[in-house]
């Protein structure tokens, strides 16, 4: 990449900003080019194939992976995927004796890298040796309980309003 596509390359990330701190983080994957490998929609509701489903087990993977992540809403959609990530305080998941934690909190961006590459690996060893996750992802730090409340129903009512998605194409 030259310097004059990373001068004009949108971050997607606050600069100063700790994204392996506690909080409530609402994030949006897609495909790369936006192809829709996940399923369909039908009378409102997601159809999911087996890459789809893929993703549901992934999603619940990060978890039970790491002690001081929980999840909340999450949708998988033909072509992107929606989810809630919460970051825990850590002393909410266990002492500083607890060996099952890791030495080092997570970021976000890790987080979700830890993700994509499980679900791809998986994804092509179910045979779609062409899937590619878009590069980086969309993220939004929630705020208050207000916020989360709506991006919690955005994220469950998605299937409903495909049509109108900025990603069906």
């Amino acid at each position: 990449m030259t310097d004059r596509h990373l001068k004009n390359r949108k971050l997607n990330r606050l600069t100063d900003y700790d994204y392996a701190q506690p909080g409530y983080y609402f994030v949006t994957i897609c495909t790369r080019n936006r192809v829709k490998y996940f399923g369909y929609i039908k009378n409102d509701y997601m159809c999911l194939n087996i890459y789809g489903a893929v993703l549901y087990r992934q999603w619940s993977w990060l978890a039970a992976q790491y002690s001081y992540i929980g999840l909340d809403e999450f949708v998988v959609m033909p072509n992107h995927v929606h989810g809630i990530v919460i970051i825990k305080d850590i002393q909410d998941v266990g002492t500083g004796r607890d060996l099952s934690l890791p030495n080092k909190i997570k970021s976000l961006s890790e987080l979700i890298g830890a993700f994509k590459t499980t679900s791809s690996r998986l994804i092509h060893e179910h045979g779609l040796v062409d899937f590619a996750w878009q590069r980086s992802f969309y993220d939004h730090i929630i705020e208050d309980d207000d916020s989360l409340n709506e991006i919690r129903t955005y994220i469950r009512y998605n299937p409903k309003f495909w049509r109108r998605d900025r990603n069906y194409n």
